[in-house]
Formats: C-alpha cells, sequence, structure tokens
C-alpha cells in the first residue's frame, strides 16, 4: 500500500492544460490515475490509439465533441468514456477552467506528451 499527492508529482504540460500523473506504469497497477486541467477557452483534437481512457468532471465546465459532431456536455459529476480510442475534441467552457480525473488503460508511462497542431488529433 502506498499514498501519493498532486505535491509527490511534477505535473505534465499537454499543450491545453497540465496532467498530474498520480499513478503510472511504474506503479504496477495496470491503470493510470490523472488529475487533469484543462484551460479555459481551449479545444484539443486528440485520440488515443494505445489507450482506452475515462474522464470524470469534478469542476468547470465543457464538452467533449466526437469526430463525427455528436456534442456531450460536461458539468461536474459527468464521466466521457473513449471506449474505441475515439478521435475527439476536448473543449473547456470560456469562462473557467475544467478539471477532470482522468484513468487510463493500459498505463501511462507518465511521459506523454501531446502534439497538438491545426492538421489532425494528437495521439499517443
Amino acid at each position: 500500500m502506498f499514498t501519493r499527492t498532486l505535491e509527490d508529482v511534477t505535473p505534465v504540460e499537454w499543450g491545453n492544460g497540465t496532467s498530474h500523473r498520480l499513478l503510472t506504469e511504474t506503479d504496477k497497477m495496470g491503470f493510470t490515475v490523472c488529475k487533469t486541467l484543462v484551460r479555459k477557452g481551449t479545444n484539443s483534437a486528440l485520440q488515443y490509439r494505445n489507450h482506452l481512457e475515462a474522464c470524470y468532471c469534478v469542476a468547470g465546465s465543457g464538452a467533449v465533441v466526437h469526430k463525427d459532431g455528436t456534442v456531450f456536455k460536461i458539468n461536474p459529476g459527468t464521466i466521457y468514456v473513449l471506449d474505441d480510442h475515439d478521435p475527439h475534441y476536448l473543449i473547456a467552457s470560456e469562462h473557467e477552467d475544467l478539471h477532470l480525473i482522468s484513468v487510463f488503460n493500459p498505463p501511462l508511462t507518465g511521459a506523454e506528451q501531446h502534439r497538438l497542431s491545426e492538421d489532425g488529433f494528437s495521439q499517443y
């Protein structure tokens, strides 16, 4: 058994926010848990080709837009699940940051970073 706090980990800057990777592959739990901040007013084109991801909103608001255009509103108490390596847009509202608890399977090494660009979905 062990404990870890946000202060124990160095946040990873991923382009439009930060990710505190609280559990990673080295912890041998079989999944990763992150505290994710998405900066207000940002729109990120993302896709996880090697991981499944679920995100639970703990504060703020925004939306997840599937590549096909389907919009899912995100507010505290909402979980969104990317169960098919879905390309998507993660959008934080204009007036507040979006705060998520993100779970990845298989686990992240912890060093992954998005390469956000206009020409496609950032992936790892």
